[in-house]
Order: structure tokens, then sequence, then C-alpha cells
């Protein structure tokens, strides 16, 4: 499998693509407000949330034109808080203590109008209701939970300990292969199926009315590995299946670090369900925001083929490395700086 890595602008880059050419999307595009990637006219450095949102929709429809009709988009947003003091050096808010830790960055401040402070500004499904408008089906809403987060020193809420993946599409049917991501049935279930239905009753609490024997739910001679319709039958209960159910929308993913990058990179176990799903063995991936390389890196595991798409030249070289490393002697990896074939026309 080939992993194609383009570097320059993702607005640029898009235009250059042909219609309909790739098969599924998964990306992460930079956080509102919270890291400078060191490369002028970045995303995420809008002077307001409205204009963030904004960069993303004229984004996401050059992607909706490179994605095939029956393509896959995979979303995935972290949030933000008004007046997040991370982002608050050269503001003036800060406090002399917070403008000590080393761990503060210099950033737009995160303070806009119509929020207040402390306010979550809740940028994911800000992005995903503008998607929504502009013509994509926002078809779910995944939970990334996390059970390594970030340690946070907050007093007055929660540690957060999820992000959100969202998946949309163009069309009202697509292609989404659930078998290749169906997970095993709990033993409590199984157990469940298998009890003798035929000597339980069901409820007798509405006075006069008489339910009689319950009904199990039964999947019989369907695709090894996925689970058809609820079909009502009564008596004892058999498999004629493999023992699976569709997968579930909260996806338990520990966060995993690579020890080249300063910036938060993709799980690759997050990454491998929206790919199995999302596009066929043979297929396109696109990531137009390629970072590390963590899509590219898993497409190829999964022989797929891979497009990414990163602004910073440091990070497509780092990218580059990672997996010719991690994929082996055979891996196919091939950079084109776009910036570099602008210039030289």
């Amino acid at each position: 499998m080939t992993v194609t890595i383009r570097v320059g602008d993702c607005r640029e880059v898009l235009r250059t693509l042909p219609d309909e050419s790739v098969h599924c999307v998964v990306t992460s595009p930079p956080y509102f407000g919270l890291r400078d990637y060191g490369v002028a006219g970045q995303i995420g450095l809008e002077p307001t949330p409205d204009e963030f949102v904004a960069e993303m929709v004229a984004v996401f429809r050059e992607v909706w034109r490179v994605l095939r009709d029956d393509g896959t988009l995979w979303l995935n947003l972290g949030d933000s808080y008004n007046g997040y003091m991370a982002n608050q050096r050269g503001t003036g808010l800060e406090s002399k203590r917070q403008q000590s830790r080393k761990y503060i960055e210099p950033g737009a401040g995160l303070r806009f109008a119509g929020l207040k402070q402390k306010d979550l500004i809740g940028i994911p499904w800000r992005v995903a209701f503008a998607l929504q408008a502009d013509g994509w089906f926002l078809r779910q809403d995944i939970i990334w939970s996390k059970p390594n987060p970030m340690p946070e020193s907050v007093t007055d809420r929660c540690t957060k300990a999820h992000e959100y993946l969202f998946l949309l599409t163009k069309s009202e049917r697509y292609y989404f292969d659930q078998d290749a991501i169906a997970e095993p049935v709990a033993a409590s279930s199984i157990a469940r199926f298998a009890q003798d239905i035929e000597s339980q009753h069901g409820s007798d609490r509405v006075p006069g009315k008489t339910n009689g024997p319950m009904k199990a739910v039964a999947r019989k001679n369907v695709k090894p590995g996925v689970m058809m319709a609820a079909e009502p039958v009564t008596g004892e209960c058999t498999f004629g299946f493999d023992k699976t159910r569709n997968k579930r929308s909260v996806w338990e993913v520990t966060t995993q670090g690579f020890k080249e990058a300063h910036f938060a990179t993709f799980p690759p176990a997050l990454i491998e369900p929206c790919i199995k799903a999302g596009c066929p063995i043979g297929g396109t991936v696109l990531d137009p925001f390629g970072g590390a390389g963590t899509t590219g890196l898993v497409a190829d595991r999964l022989k797929r083929d891979a497009l990414l798409i990163e602004l910073n030249p440091e990070y497509a070289a780092m990218a580059e490395r990672r997996i010719r490393n991690e994929a082996g002697m055979f891996a196919d990896v091939r950079v084109a700086d776009e910036r570099t074939e602008t210039a030289a026309e």
C-alpha cells in the first residue's frame, strides 16, 4: 500500500485532488486556540469561535467534493474554555504564578464576547451543527473515553476524560462495514439468551392484562461477525452466528504519546475502527491534517492507501520517518512538498 504525504495548506492542496477520489476521511483538525504550530495562516488561531467554525466549514466543503458519495468522514475535535489560563500569557489576565509556569504557551487568550469567564465554548458541537447545516448528514457522536486523561487541578468541575468523534456522511446510504468492527457479546447476554424463555412470564402490572410468555431476541443465519435485526421468537433461544454485537458508541481508548511529537496525537486504536468500517480494503483514506502520520500508519497496516496533508514540513518529515520505521522495509511512503513545487513553477 502507498502512503502519500503532501506538504502544504490543506485548503490549497485539497483543491488539486480529483472529485470523489477517496473512500474515507479520518482527521483531527487543530483544536481552537490551544496551540501555535508555528506556521503563518494556520487554522486554529482565528480571533473568534465563529471564525474558526467558518474555516472548518470551508475546509470540509472541499473534503465533500473529494469524498466519494458513499464515503464517510470521522472527525475528532476537542473543546476549550473561555478564559483558559494556559492560553492567556501576554494578555495581562494571568497571575504572576501562572506566568512562571513553564507549560504556559503564547496563545489567543480565549476571551470572547458573548461568553462568560469559564464558559465551555462547545467547539465540537458548533462545528458539527455547522457542517450539518452545510449539507452533511450528522450520523453519530461517538465518545472517546480516556482511561488515562491529563490531570487537571480544577476544584469546581470534573476532570475532562473524553472527546468527541463525529461520524458524518454525504449521503443517506453509505459504505459501512459493521462486521469489521463488531464486538464480542457480553457473557451475561449469552446467558440471558440461552435461558428457558417458556418458563418466564411478562409483566402483569397492568390490571386485566395478560402478556403471556416472554419473547426472546434471536438472530439466525447471518453473516459471521454480525447480528441481524432483532426478531421476536418463543422457546429456547439458540445461536446460529458468531457471538457478536454492533460496536457501541463509547470507545475506551488509552491516549498514547509519540516521542518525537510535542503535540497530542491520535492513538492508533481510535483510528482503526474508523478505517475498518469506513474504507474497503484497497481503498484510500484521507487525513487533511496529517500531524504525526497516525492515520497513514494505521491505513497501511490495514491494507488501505492513505493521503496525508500536513502544513508544517517538520511534522511531515517526522510522519515519514515514523511510518517507514514502524511499517517496515516494504513501506511505500512518498512525500511531495507543494510549497517547493509551487515556487519552482
